[in-house]
């Protein structure tokens, strides 16, 4: 079977997701065009020899909807050869494009793909679409749903994590996103954005807050108490019949920003790249989709990292360096600790509690800030995972070479 290489990677900043935000004024197609022109320009890309782009979008209404991916190809000026599809699981969006595009080529069909996605959460909010699981009374009773927010508290209240301890978690994404920006780690893959006659809106993540503290973060009310006081909790305990009472202990400082992004990757075989002018920087190992819990909803990054590192024949040991997404403190908390890793080997650049999560990106800017950080510390494998709405796990592993 064909390898699938990663041969670029780039990402927008990360811009505060509300109207006073650096990139609210910039539509998510200009987002994206704004990545294809650098991705182009970086390499010399004959954009010709690029066969499809694949996007994942969470919220693909307005602005974002009408498969978003093809018309950012058409207003990018890309050759009108490149197809474009957009696609959504949930939050981790970004991710499964780089997984699919790769299966494409690993498939052997074709030979060179982008794949990212882009969410512009400052124009279109979470949950504009709808959706049955929570707009459906008959749907939602079914399935147990209570808000993700809730059932991060459920995990901090199972695994015996009180407020101090997903506050420090927190506290530590700041504090390393905030020296990885100093010391210019994240320059290499950041496009800054600039409107339409060229004056910039952002060239770095907005929402980083260097000086953050324990004590700034102690005075923030829980976010979701009020929430499990509307019936969440009681649903939330008929399935967890051995917990009492949920602690909430989420709050803005430790659960991932409301931000606006896009991110791309570059994906292709060994002789697409060649036939680029392309060097490859690592191979997609192997990658994992799985079902969760549904009512926590935010478990299934332990299942996803098993299954792929079962699929590469590998251990949770043999991975030097991990980005597990901070939807909530607790996600990686937990995941590490089920996989018995330790945590100076998680999120060394900081994570979404930092920086934000921009739905439908996230997954490709985690893996592509994976991939920058091997190269700077001249490391091997890392792995990249995700917990998904609708109770869900991703995970994709890469090696360089």
């Amino acid at each position: 079977m064909t390898e699938a290489y990663i041969y670029d990677h780039v990402r927008t900043p990360r811009g505060k997701g509300k109207k006073d935000g650096s990139l609210h004024q910039a539509s998510p197609v200009w987002l994206l065009r704004t990545l294809l022109h650098a991705m182009q320009q970086r390499s010399a890309l004959d954009t010709s020899l690029v066969d499809d782009v694949v996007l994942g979008c969470v919220t693909p209404v307005g602005e974002q909807g009408a498969d978003i991916a093809r018309t950012a190809v058409l207003d990018a000026e890309w050759a009108q050869t490149v197809a474009g599809v957009t696609q959504s699981r949930f939050c981790a969006s970004g991710l499964e494009s780089v997984n699919l595009a790769a299966a494409k080529v690993k498939s052997g069909w074709e030979d060179l793909v982008v794949a990212g996605g882009v969410e512009s959460m400052s124009r279109w909010p979470m949950g504009s679409d709808g959706g049955a699981w929570v707009m459906d009374p008959r749907v939602n009773q079914k399935l147990g749903f209570v808000p993700q927010g809730v059932g991060a508290d459920l995990i901090a209240t199972l695994e015996g994590w009180d407020r101090a301890d997903v506050d420090g978690f927190a506290l530590r994404s700041h504090q390393r996103a905030a020296v990885a920006r100093a010391e210019g780690r994240f320059d290499r893959s950041i496009v800054p954005v600039a409107d339409i006659a060229g004056l910039m809106l952002l060239a770095q993540d907005e929402t980083i807050r260097g000086n953050a503290s324990m004590e700034a973060m102690a005075k923030l009310d829980a976010s979701f108490a009020m929430m499990g006081q509307m019936g969440f909790d009681a649903t939330a305990l008929r399935k967890y019949t051995t917990v009492e009472k949920i602690r909430h202990v989420h709050h803005a400082g430790n659960s991932s920003g409301i931000v606006d992004g896009a991110a791309l990757m570059l994906v292709g075989s060994k002789e697409g790249g060649a036939k680029a002018g392309l060097k490859p920087r690592a191979r997609i190992r192997a990658a994992a989709v799985i079902g969760s819990e549904p009512t926590i909803m935010l478990t299934g990054p332990t299942p996803a990292c098993r299954k792929a590192l079962t699929k590469a024949g590998m251990a949770a040991s043999d991975i030097d360096l991990f980005e597990i997404n901070e939807a909530f403190a607790v996600v990686p908390m937990k995941t590490a600790r089920d996989l018995g890793v330790d945590l100076d080997r998680v999120n060394v650049n900081g994570g979404s509690i930092a920086m934000g999560h921009p739905l439908g990106a996230t997954g490709c800017i985690i893996l592509g800030t994976l991939l920058d950080e091997l190269e700077r510390r001249q490391l091997s494998t890392g792995l990249a995972t995700l917990c998904v709405g609708g109770g869900m796990g991703i995970a994709t592993i890469i090696e360089r070479v």
